[in-house]
């Protein structure tokens, strides 16, 4: 198949590096200077089994009628609907859409615009892109999940495509709820993050600890009454990583906001919170941190300086 991965980012590169070594014949579109990056240096990968820099196909537009066989979306949501444009020359009436994104609005969107076309995906890894324009993995985990949004099979084409060696065998029957499950720990994580503004250690000692509770039980919650309910797995991976003591983590919606970049807050958060209101599920303490995300983006300096008191 021939595959075009839209995004060279953490998740775009470092998968897209992984499928390339597996011998698939993949292409990047990008933007002009991650293009101009990527002919000049190749990208570079540098993973807990190796560092190695490869050449890759870049791109920065699609030729009409162009098609692909399988487009994979790695872009964060709010660049979604403004890549829709770039990418419709290259698919056709055949072209699977594997979108790579957190949350299921993502989902809705492409459906309305390629109905039928479209396969659930998620992949777990930990990785950023560094001021080099490297991309980093930083731990071990590294898995790519991808499942029929409906319940005709997977052509054998893109099980074949995806078989990469050294990593799970990618396909499921159970997507929709892995989907659900990421959604509802990603949320809880960035709630408390976002909310408490610290990593999970310092929230515990702070005496979080009944407030990180709190948020993981109200997006398991919204999650079970859309008939998706967390799997106990799921449940105590979502414990052991967002109540372990002295734990450095943040979510990547924190991360991004003290940073300055475009978050997926409204994507994640947001709309999980509308969810629950659908449902009828009271979500407090995620609707509390919608709020606190809003009114960063609104004022990120927070209201100015306070001066004190004169006597």
């Amino acid at each position: 198949m021939r595959v075009l991965i839209v995004g060279a980012g953490a998740t775009g590169g470092a998968f897209g590096i992984r499928l390339q070594e597996a011998g698939k014949d993949i292409t990047y579109l990008v933007r002009t200077e991650r293009q101009r990056l990527l002919q000049r240096d190749g990208l570079r990968f540098l993973a807990p089994d190796g560092d190695r820099t490869h050449a890759v196909t870049a791109v920065t537009s699609i030729t009409e009628g162009d098609h692909y066989d399988l487009v994979v979306i790695a872009v964060k949501a709010p660049a979604l609907k403004g890549i829709l444009e770039t990418v419709r020359p290259a698919i056709g009436d055949k072209t699977l859409i594997l979108p790579f994104l957190n949350g299921l609005d993502h989902i809705d969107l492409l459906e309305d615009v390629y109905p039928g076309q479209v396969i659930g995906g998620l992949v777990k890894i930990v990785a950023m892109v560094d001021e080099a324009g490297a991309i980093r993995q930083m731990a071990p985990l590294s898995t790519m999940t991808v499942g029929a949004l409906t319940g005709d099979p997977l052509p054998d084409s893109l099980k074949e495509t995806l078989d990469v060696p050294g990593m799970p065998p990618p396909i499921t029957n159970t997507v929709m709820q892995q989907l659900w499950e990421k959604w509802a720990f990603i949320s809880a994580a960035g709630a408390i993050t976002c909310l408490l503004r610290n990593n999970v250690g310092a929230i515990l000692e702070a005496g979080g600890g009944p407030q990180i509770l709190q948020a993981i039980a109200e997006t398991e919650n919204v999650a079970a009454a859309a008939g998706y309910p967390v799997s106990e797995p799921g449940h105590q991976q979502s414990l052991n990583m967002l109540t372990a003591p002295g734990s450095t983590f943040t979510s990547s919606l924190y991360r991004d906001l003290q940073s300055g970049q475009a978050v997926e807050a409204e994507h994640l958060l947001g709309s999980l919170a509308a969810r629950a209101r659908t449902l009828n599920v009271d979500t407090p303490f995620l609707d509390l941190a919608v709020a606190q995300v809003r009114a960063h983006h609104i004022n990120p300096t927070g209201g100015g300086i306070f001066e004190p008191a004169s006597a």
